[in-house]
């Protein structure tokens, strides 16, 4: 994240800080397995991992060495290779792809090469150079493709080739099963947050209903009640095409579980171990988060609802960056940036707690919500459409908060995620909501 007010000298060290921290990242991610596989596709879902490499490579390479610093291009017969709308995911195996020390080399190369840009960088005079947007813009862009990354892993079959500690243990969390939000008008989105994407902009007046909101969100226990009541076999808690997807694909639990007798278990990174009962449900879809809210006899909140109880303070009746205001993440705050493999229990992080009492809203999973994913009223697509503007429309549901796999510079209160409403393997959970009378 960027605070508005830094000054050039404290931008360049959080633009250099956020570019060694992604890369760190991918070292790890690309150096725990060997090359065979890097170069496998471990689902068809996803790229093979030296595709993302590569992949993170080029796009700096274009952003900041090319349009920024205006050098010639280094590998411009690769461009194709590594353009995401050019080659679906299932096909990228079949490529003339960098084998792997080619493309760490690469990345190296062109990593050397944009510090030098940043050492020098002026944060003014374009809207790409603007408090250090490009840069900020690239080490979000790696961020998300290490999280991507570590989709693969989670895919991927064989040992554990992942570690990391867990989070601590949590106190059985006892307080309010869910909070009320005042209706009324706030602030959505933003203007103001320099590194913030173009589906984050513009800020505007926002009204919402009252309603009330879950404190946490859902627990794998509060999921296999779902299960064990026969959720997953009665057409009336699903939509029409989620009845259908579920029909078809088979489907009687999360991704990644299996019953094991009376206990379900689940693989987590090459290790099979019984669900925690306490943590939040991860690897559902959204037809499963929807069915799951109605069969509680609720509903997921929309997008609007989500942020207005992840940043409005009604003692300011203000916006935050965040639900405990405008500092940058702590880990006393969320869990994010693949410090644990796993999501932290329900009630964790009190310090991360929003003003009406919300809890994990940031971090642990990404949380499905009842939206489409649509423009904001005075959207205007920067620095290209392929980011956010293709994607709009009704088949894509909006995610919001994060997870332990975010990293902070690509997670705010105003960062929005989306998806299929059939993906899985995603580290997506929710909570669920119901209107207040008035």
């Amino acid at each position: 994240m960027t605070d508005p007010a830094l000054g050039a000298e404290a931008l360049r060290e959080r633009a250099v800080a956020s570019l060694i921290t992604a890369r760190d990242r991918t070292t790890l991610l690309t150096g725990c397995v060997d090359g065979p596989e890097l170069t496998a596709q471990h689902s068809p879902l996803m790229s093979p991992l030296v595709w993302d490499l590569a992949h993170i490579g080029n796009q700096e390479e274009q952003w900041l060495l090319r349009a920024v610093a205006g050098h010639e291009a280094i590998r411009p017969e690769i461009d194709t290779l590594y353009d995401a709308f050019e080659h679906p995911r299932a096909e990228r195996p079949a490529l003339p792809l960098l084998p792997p020390e080619e493309a760490r080399r690469y990345a190296a190369d062109v990593r050397g090469r944009a510090l030098d840009v940043l050492e020098g960088a002026a944060f003014h005079g374009t809207r790409l150079t603007e408090a250090g947007f490009a840069f900020g813009m690239i080490a979000q862009h790696e961020q998300q493709h290490d999280e991507t990354m570590l989709i693969t892993h989670q895919l991927r079959k064989g040992p554990r080739a992942l570690t990391a500690p867990d989070p601590e243990p949590a106190p059985l969390f006892t307080g309010p099963s869910d909070v009320l939000v005042p209706g009324g008008p706030f602030t959505m989105g933003t203007s103001d947050e320099p590194w913030a994407l173009d589906n984050e902009r513009p800020a505007h007046r926002r009204e919402v209903p009252p309603f009330r909101i879950d404190t946490t969100p859902v627990t794998n226990a509060a999921y296999q009640a779902f299960i064990e009541d026969g959720g997953y076999d009665e057409p009336r808690w699903w939509t029409t095409e989620g009845w259908a997807h579920v029909r078809r694909n088979s489907l009687t639990a999360p991704l990644f579980w299996r019953r094991d007798g009376r206990q379900w278990l689940r693989r987590r990174f090459g290790v099979t171990e019984v669900v925690p009962s306490d943590e939040p449900v991860l690897h559902v879809c959204w037809y499963e988060a929807d069915a799951y809210a109605r069969w509680a006899g609720r509903r997921l909140p929309t997008e609007a609802e989500w942020e207005k109880a992840a940043r409005y303070d009604p003692a300011g009746d203000r916006s935050m960056r965040y639900p405990w205001g405008d500092a940058d993440p702590g880990p006393e705050h969320a869990n994010l940036g693949q410090r644990h493999l796993r999501p932290a229990p329900a009630g964790s992080c009190p310090a991360g707690e929003s003003p009406l009492g919300v809890r994990q809203l940031i971090g642990d999973v990404w949380e499905w919500t009842a939206s489409d994913f649509l423009p904001y009223p005075g959207f205007r697509a920067f620095p290209y459409r392929e980011y956010s503007e293709v994607f709009f429309g009704p088949e894509y549901k909006v995610l919001r908060g994060g997870s332990f796999a975010v990293d902070p510079v690509a997670c705010r209160g105003t960062f929005r995620n989306w998806d299929l409403p059939v993906r899985r393997q995603i580290f997506s959970g929710f909570r669920t909501a119901r209107s207040e009378e008035v």
